[in-house]
C-alpha cells in the first residue's frame, strides 16, 4: 500500500475530491464537503472511520489498524503494510458510512455508486 494507491482508490469514488486542509502534505478525502479517509504529513498509514467504537477497537486488537490520532475513537488508521483487499474494503466501507449519512438531497446530486 502507497500513498498512490490510496489516492487512486480514494478517487474511483463517485462524487470523492481531495484537500490538504491543515497544509504540510495531508491528504483528506471527502465525499459532500465530509472527510473518509484521512493520509497524515507524518504518520504513515491512512485513517478511516469505521461504523462504531466497538469496531474501530477490533480492528486494533486484531492488530489489522491502530488507533487514528486527532480522530474519534471510531477512526482507525492502516498502516502502509495492509493488505490490498483490505485496505479497498475499508476505504469503500468508510466512503459508504461517511455517503449513506449525508443529507439526501447532497446524496442525490452524487453519481451513483455500487
Amino acid at each position: 500500500m502507497s500513498r498512490d494507491m490510496v489516492n487512486a482508490i480514494c478517487g474511483s469514488f463517485p462524487g470523492a475530491q481531495v484537500s490538504d486542509p491543515w497544509g504540510g502534505g495531508h491528504d483528506a478525502w471527502k465525499v459532500g464537503g465530509k472527510m473518509f479517509a484521512c493520509i497524515g504529513a507524518v504518520t504513515p498509514g491512512v485513517s478511516v472511520k469505521t461504523d462504531s467504537i466497538e469496531t474501530a477497537q477490533m480492528l486494533i486488537d486484531a492488530g489489522v489498524g491502530v488507533k487514528a490520532p486527532y480522530f474519534h475513537r471510531s477512526w482507525v488508521n492502516l498502516p502502509w503494510g495492509t493488505a490490498e483487499d483490505e485496505l479497498r474494503h475499508r476505504l469503500a466501507t468508510s466512503y459508504r458510512l461517511v455517503r449513506t449519512g449525508l443529507p439526501k438531497k447532497v446524496q442525490a446530486e452524487l453519481a451513483p455508486w455500487a
